[in-house]
């Protein structure tokens, strides 16, 4: 089976093998890398293998699976909490135990409850989300709904102009404030982030403030000011305040002290937007949208170290 799709101006100059996931949001990403490794898709007449080939707006993309028409039918995984919409970025409040990107065909996440709620199902642009966040993180989330808020998202991302502050639980008395500047390298095969020496590793560069102490807990302000992945988890562990809950990176005695806490307790609570946006992106120009912390990790916290029960995240002064 083979289908062929005419790329839309919102794809132009995007990476294939983005521009594939945009148009199958449900098409896990090992599909696609197959059908490229083994010829499958084409652009025009051209067969094309790499994934970062760049497309163009009126060529034919051919590929081995079924028209987004008739693959697209995904809009039965419900909804996610929305903080902000227009027709070009939708801001939502991603919970616990959900994938940004389905991992399999069709699967729940973030994207595909997107497509659902806001997408047309036609072979133009589905949702994109601009960044990452893990399974477990709860928070904000920028996705886009077109492709020239997508361009301009990925550009701001790029140049740094984007901030992201995130909230983390964190075991033991944290310092005051500080940054952490320490490489990583992911181990692909293990799927674990290491610090590491300059040479082998990519720049990571974290930001941190303590809030509020309550005995071996720390609730911490963590801005990312590189986005690498686990940065947060692998950053505060090498300091030795890891974050509670973490199996992965954190502490096996405060984890067992604490077998209610069945998450990493990190929250993307903050993201702010630079001024003076136009276009797709005029609607955020210069805003900030805070996701509401989270119950867990004000429990694990105690409403005593948080204020009491007047205590408002919304407030909180990072």
């Amino acid at each position: 089976m083979t289908c062929k799709v005419t790329v839309s101006k919102d794809h132009n100059g995007r990476r294939l093998d983005r521009t594939i996931r945009s148009i199958w949001p449900a098409l896990p990403l090992s599909h696609i890398m197959r059908a490229l490794r083994k010829g499958e898709v084409r652009l025009n007449s051209a067969r094309i293998r790499e994934a970062g080939a760049r497309v163009s707006s009126g060529q034919e993309l051919y590929v081995p699976w079924e028209s987004p028409e008739t693959e697209i039918k995904i809009g039965h995984w419900g909804s996610v909490p929305v903080l902000w919409n227009d027709d070009n970025v939708v801001i939502v409040s991603k919970p616990a135990d959900l994938l940004v990107q389905p991992d399999v065909k069709g699967g729940d996440s973030v994207v595909t409850r997107i497509w659902g709620m806001f997408s047309r199902v036609t072979p133009g642009f589905s949702p994109a989300a601009v960044h990452r966040l893990d399974r477990n993180t709860t928070g904000v989330l920028a996705v886009a709904l077109s492709g020239e808020a997508l361009r301009e998202l990925e550009r701001l991302f790029k140049e740094r102009l984007i901030v992201k502050r995130y909230l983390a639980v964190v075991v033991g008395d944290l310092p005051e404030k500080g940054v952490i500047d320490a490489p990583l390298l992911k181990d692909e095969a293990r799927n674990i982030v290491e610090v590491t020496g300059e040479k082998n590793g990519k720049t990571a560069i974290t930001r941190y403030k303590r809030l509020c102490v309550n005995g071996d807990l720390s609730l911490a302000s963590i801005e990312l000011v590189t986005g690498r992945t686990h940065q947060a988890r692998v950053h505060m562990a090498h300091m030795g305040h890891p974050i509670l809950g973490d199996r992965k990176y954190g502490s096996i005695e405060a984890n067992r002290n604490r077998r209610e806490v069945k998450r990493p307790l990190l929250h993307a609570f903050e993201i702010k937007f630079p001024d003076g946006l136009s276009g797709a992106l005029l609607g955020i120009s210069g805003k900030t949208f805070r996701a509401k912390f989270p119950k867990d990790m004000a429990d694990a916290l105690g409403k005593e170290s948080l204020g009491g029960e007047n205590f408002d995240a919304e407030n909180i002064t990072l």
